[in-house]
């Protein structure tokens, strides 16, 4: 009996521990530690030690703390259902960007098991394998993969999708990912979203390309000085150049109309040598045509 009093004691002592963490910390994020071995948990959490709080739990209290904490902090509530596999909440200050990109740089690969879910888009690559010809062709297109025979071989014709992220894998499909060599289970703290002043950021927003995103902005400020020099609007970045586009257009004009001045006089003396050389080579032809005739 006393234990059973006990039970509602610490279920309440572990949704306020949640509640009081989530007004600690800014940032509150969604783990999924399904097939996170123990050892990786631990070196894990002493890595992370000082920036992040991890918290293993029951997904209904977790459900509960959230709602509560959700009065004061809104939004917090739409973490709820990106609590997935064996969730566990995490509790840091630490940018989720760069916390995401740690995490990931942390994962390793793992063959997938029977019944195990599918983390992301599973894809078996086109090409050749090391499969000679046999029931295999057939055990390949009951998982969606088109197989035929290249140089005595079973190859892939194309890339083909053999399940989805959150798809259940099959025995069947679990074997064949063996053999072709696939491992696409990850092995590590898997960060499925966060939430931070009002906002979740899911993990598809979480995992940024930086390069990509260097690039965009490139192109971006690339674009945006190009239409600022079109449309001569000045900034610290145009004014120079289009200072010195206006001095160069105004000097050709000049030129152009035999204007002198400082900037033009020794380009309309040299436009004149041009043109009396070119004079005097065609009247030399000339004479020379005339005398022969």
């Amino acid at each position: 009996m006393e234990t059973e009093k006990k039970y509602p004691e610490l279920k309440t002592k572990t949704v306020q521990e949640y509640e009081d963490l989530v007004e600690k910390y800014p940032i509150v994020g969604a783990v999924n530690m399904e097939n996170l071995p123990t050892k990786q948990l631990q070196n894990m959490r002493a890595q992370l030690r000082g920036d992040v709080v991890i918290k293993v739990g029951k997904r209904r209290l977790m459900t509960i703390a959230l709602q509560n904490a959700s009065k004061k902090h809104k939004g917090l509530e739409k973490l709820i259902p990106h609590l997935k596999g064996m969730p566990g909440l995490l509790f840091t200050k630490e940018n989720p960007f760069s916390l995401y990109k740690t995490l990931d740089k942390n994962k390793s690969t793992a063959p997938a098991k029977a019944g195990q879910i599918a983390p992301k888009d599973i894809i078996v690559p086109a090409g050749p394998t090391g499969f000679a010809p046999g029931p295999v062709i057939g055990e390949l297109g009951q998982v969606g993969v088109a197989a035929g025979i290249e140089n005595g071989k079973v190859a892939v014709r194309k890339d083909s999708k053999v399940a989805s992220e959150g798809d259940e894998i099959s025995p069947l499909l679990a074997g064949l990912l063996v053999r072709l060599g696939i491992e696409p289970m990850e092995i590590g703290l898997a960060l499925t979203a966060t939430y931070e002043d009002g906002n979740i950021f899911t993990k598809d927003i979480l995992a940024i390309d930086e390069q990509e995103y260097i690039d965009n902005i490139t192109t971006a400020h690339r674009w945006a000085f190009n239409l600022a020099m079109d449309a001569g609007i000045l900034t610290k970045e145009t004014i120079e150049l289009m200072i010195a586009k206006a001095f160069k257009d105004s000097r050709g004009l000049g030129v152009e109309q035999g204007i002198l001045n400082d900037a033009t006089t020794d380009l309309i003396l040299a436009k004149v040598e041009r043109t009396a050389k070119g004079l005097q080579s065609e009247l030399k032809l000339w004479t020379q045509v005339h005398k022969k005739s």
